[in-house]
This record gives structure tokens, C-alpha cells and sequence, in this order.
């Protein structure tokens, strides 16, 4: 006699062979880890990738739990990304920035994971921000952190110095090249001094010092180069500015005369474009690089910026 399986234990049997090809997805391949000779770094999104890449060289295997175009703020995990982390021999991420990641890692984490938020102390999300009539300061952007600012890699020096605490955190894991992970974060040191120095001078001599930007992404760099922020929105980009907020916004763009509208990679420049043709100014992108730039690296990416914010500025 020939026994037919009912609709009803086909779908459980389906669901079963799913949930056992999901588990060995998680722990196949998560990460990379699949060379025995390199280290499996897991990296949140971009900058932390950029550093864990060139500090680590050709020893370590980076992956990157945000895709490229990805928002990072939205970012959810899949049960394969959540392998990643579980199968890491280090996790480099920033507390506060991505909810899915925090909980991954408090999860799985352990002491293989580097939160580069505790490297040095973050900005206060209404830090340097724009002081308006009355005292009051803009305080967008309490969502994340506690109200802390988490784009820190947006101030070269304090990549730097995340730099080289990542290189003492894989010398842990990989004692034998130690050495050659501090000689690479030294390298980089370098180069983002350099940077720093470009931006410093490249800055100095502008008209304006007004950046009108489509969310408050830009204070690690406004403080570091002695420009002055004025936000579309908070923290993440995704949050909508009150009618209130726009028509602020175009007022002290006409009292700054600003000549330019910042907007990002990854968000719509709608907001942006209607502020624009308000006050009559043009649009332009300025990237806070929370994702792989579309071309070039982080450093790269940086010299565009300088370059688009000398133009918007005036600098001579």
C-alpha cells in the first residue's frame, strides 16, 4: 500500500530540511572563516572594514555585515550574518550605531568582540551644534547612543587612534604577526595624519564656515576643522524634519548665505533639493561614508569631500 504524505507533514518536513540548511549556512563559511591560516574578522560596516583591512593585511579575512548601498542605521541581520558573529575570531563594531548588531553581539559576542566606541569618549549628539536664537541648541539625534555621536571615522585622528587599538586587539588574537599589525596601523597613522593636515589647511581660509547638511552625521568633522553643522535632521537619516525644523533650517541658511544644500550617498536628497530651491542654493553630496565609497577607499573618499566642501565654502 502506498502512503501519502499529507500536506500538513510535507510543510513540517520542508521547514525542517530549511532550518538545518539555514544552521549550516551560519556556521559554513560566516565571516570568511574558512581559511584556517588567517584570522575571521567580522566588521559592522565600512570604516571598521577599511581599518580591520589594512591593519590586518594579508593575515586576516574581513567580512562586512553591511551590504554595499545598505543604510547602516537599519541594518537587520539574517541568520547567516548572525553565524558571522558567531563564528569571528573578532568582531569589530561600534556600540550604540546598529541595534542588530549590539544584540548579535551581547548574544554571541563575548571577549571576542571590540566595541571601538569605548577607544576614546564619543561627542554628545548636540555637541557643536548650532546655537540658535535664544540659547537653544539643536538636540537631534537622542535615539542612538544615549545621545551620542557615533561617526567618529569622520575625524581622521580618531580613526588613528582606533587603529591602533585594533591592531593590539588582533596582535592578542595572532600573537606570531603582532609586530606587523602595529607596523601597518603605524602606516596608516600616517596617511590619515596626512589627511588631517590637508583638511586643516585646505579649510582655513574659507568665506563661510555654515555647513547645511541633511542629517547631523558631520560633527566629528565640524569640530575637528572649526566649521559650524546645521542639521535637516538627527542622527538617522531616516527621521523626518518638522515643518518647523525646514523652515528653520532655510532661514539660517539665508542669514548664513549658503550657497550649497549637503546631501548623502545612501538617502534621499528630496529634503535636501526643497531647501535648496527655497533659499536658492545648489545641491551637492557630501558622503559620510557609512558605506564602501562607489569608487576608491575611505581615503579617497575624504579628499572628495574636502574638495566638494572647499568649493561650497569659498576657500581660497
Amino acid at each position: 500500500m502506498t502512503v501519502r504524505a499529507t500536506p500538513r507533514v510535507l510543510a513540517a518536513a520542508t521547514a525542517a530540511l530549511l532550518a538545518l540548511g539555514g544552521l549550516a549556512a551560519c556556521s559554513d563559511g560566516g565571516g570568511g572563516g574558512s581559511d584556517p591560516d588567517r584570522v575571521d574578522v567580522v566588521a559592522a560596516f565600512y570604516p571598521l572594514q577599511f581599518l580591520a583591512e589594512r591593519i590586518g593585511g594579508d593575515r586576516v579575512v574581513v567580512g562586512n555585515l553591511t551590504k554595499p548601498g545598505a543604510e547602516p542605521h537599519d541594518l537587520e541581520l539574517n541568520p547567516r550574518q548572525v553565524g558571522q558573529v558567531v563564528d569571528a575570531e573578532l568582531i569589530v563594531y561600534l556600540a550604540g550605531f546598529q541595534p542588530a548588531v549590539d544584540e548579535a553581539v551581547e548574544q554571541n559576542g563575548g571577549d571576542r568582540a571590540f566595541d571601538v566606541a569605548g577607544v576614546a569618549p564619543l561627542r554628545d549628539a548636540a555637541a557643536g551644534g548650532h546655537e540658535h536664537e535664544g540659547g537653544h541648541q539643536e538636540e537631534a539625534g537622542h535615539e542612538e547612543g544615549g545621545g551620542k555621536d557615533p561617526h567618529l571615522w569622520l575625524d581622521p585622528t580618531r580613526l588613528a587612534t582606533v587603529g591602533d587599538r585594533l591592531a593590539e586587539r588582533l596582535g592578542a588574537v595572532d600573537p606570531d604577526h603582532a609586530a606587523d599589525y602595529t607596523a601597518r596601523a603605524g602606516a596608516l597613522r600616517g596617511e590619515l595624519t596626512t589627511l588631517d593636515t590637508e583638511y586643516a589647511e585646505g579649510l582655513r581660509t574659507c568665506q563661510r564656515r555654515e555647513i547645511v547638511t541633511s542629517h547631523t552625521a558631520f560633527g566629528y568633522l565640524a569640530e575637528r576643522y572649526r566649521l559650524e553643522q546645521i542639521g535637516l535632521t538627527g542622527l538617522t537619516p531616516e527621521s523626518e524634519p518638522s515643518p518647523q525644523r525646514l523652515a528653520e533650517v532655510a532661514r539660517e541658511a539665508r542669514e548664513h548665505q549658503a550657497g550649497t544644500i549637503f546631501f548623502e550617498t545612501l538617502v534621499s536628497p528630496k529634503i535636501a533639493e526643497t531647501i535648496a530651491r527655497e533659499v536658492g542654493a545648489k545641491t551637492a553630496v557630501l558622503d559620510p561614508i557609512e558605506g564602501p565609497p562607489a569608487e576608491g577607499d575611505y581615503l579617497s573618499a575624504m579628499r572628495a569631500n574636502l574638495q566638494t566642501l572647499r568649493t561650497a565654502l569659498d576657500c581660497s
